[in-house]
């Protein structure tokens, strides 16, 4: 990668952030208008009850902006950044995060959060990840590379499950993951920042350059995420960033270290597996808080006091016990410091230690 095409990567990491940060406002106020909004489980806490009307779909600006990024400068520029593997990551990011845009669709206009039916979701999520398998099959090697011994397996026909899970079981654990302010997105940012480092590892700038875009285009909508959320990216979002990183690792050959990069979302699909079990066996949903995800953890019992306000509480007592402790240490360093002539001697009645004078 030369000197020339290092500067349009940043150029248009720089041209994705800021783009994101001039239309995000925008975009909220659109959707405000129109009454694209959250809606909240009647069950759930009551603070997050506070969230309804929340504009949602938020997902749809870092989905077309990095995308529209990525064409124009590979149209408009002497880099030829379209290729087979920038192809398939992009169809993955768009194509999930349309699944999810249907989904969104529905659960706002009916005002309910049922959305897709299940059943329904993961056929069109099973879809698409048959048909992204016949596309890379096409050009690259059904081999998996092991980290820790080094080795590359080819799988063979086995490929295509492992594929097929990657994607079903990805797309819908950032999904989970979005519950949250700022949750989800800050997580695929830390996630995808070691496959920015394959990609130019291997030499797939073209890669690396889609990976940066989207990364930019996270981080000007965790701006307007961040507690207290002004939007939420909505299943339109979730899935299309489950899609993404899940096209990434298969084009870079990063299938097993995408369990250990995105340990976060592999640990809420297992909170979740046994949140539900446990709830089929016991109908009782009295598991502790830490056993629970953040998308579920919104469906609790309404009386809890939401999270800032335990972690206010306990900001509180950290700085009541310093105080204390600090004023004791000072105090018995003072009193040791001080020269003898100076100390007050005690009374007869201090030496006798009793309250009778």
């Amino acid at each position: 990668m030369n000197v020339s095409s290092a500067l349009y990567m940043i150029s248009g990491c720089l041209v994705t952030l800021g783009l994101m940060l001039g239309l995000m406002p925008a975009l909220i106020d659109y959707l405000h208008r129109i009454k694209f909004g959250q809606t909240e489980r009647g069950e759930g806490l009551e603070s997050h009850k506070k969230k309804n009307g929340t504009p949602t779909m938020g997902g749809l600006a870092f989905i077309l902006v990095p995308t529209l990024v990525f064409l124009l400068l590979s149209l408009c520029t002497p880099f030829k950044l379209l290729d087979m593997n920038t192809g398939i990551i992009l169809l993955a990011y768009v194509g999930y995060g349309l699944i999810g845009f249907i989904d969104d669709y529905i659960i706002v206009v009916k005002k309910d959060n049922e959305g897709l039916k299940p059943a329904v979701k993961f056929a069109m999520q099973s879809v698409l990840a048959v048909v992204f398998f016949l596309l890379y099959r096409s050009t690259a090697s059904t081999g998996v590379w092991i980290p820790i011994l080094d080795q590359t397996i080819d799988l063979g026909v086995w490929y295509f499950f492992l594929v097929f899970i990657m994607f079903t079981a990805e797309t819908n654990a950032v999904n989970f993951t979005d519950g949250v302010d700022g949750l989800c997105a800050g997580q695929m940012v830390i996630a995808l920042v070691p496959f920015l480092a394959f990609a130019f590892f291997q030499q797939q700038a073209n890669v690396g350059f889609l990976i940066g875009l989207v990364i930019c285009a996270l981080l000007g909508y965790l701006v307007f995420n961040l507690h207290p959320a002004k939007i939420f990216m909505g299943d339109t979002g979730s899935l299309a960033l489950g899609g993404l990183i899940a096209a990434v690792a298969m084009v870079l050959k990063q299938e097993i270290l995408l369990i250990l990069i995105g340990a976060v979302f592999v640990a809420e699909v297992l909170s979740v597996i046994i949140q539900v079990t446990h709830y089929k066996r016991t109908k009782k949903t009295d598991l502790p808080d830490g056993a629970a995800a953040p998308s579920l953890r919104k469906g609790r019992l309404a009386g809890r006091k939401s999270r800032s306000q335990f972690l206010d509480r306990g900001h509180r007592l950290r700085v009541a016990r310093f105080m204390v402790r600090s004023d004791v240490k000072w105090k018995k360093h003072w009193s040791l410091a001080r020269p003898a002539a100076e100390k007050r001697p005690r009374s007869f009645c201090e030496k006798q230690d009793t309250t009778s004078c």
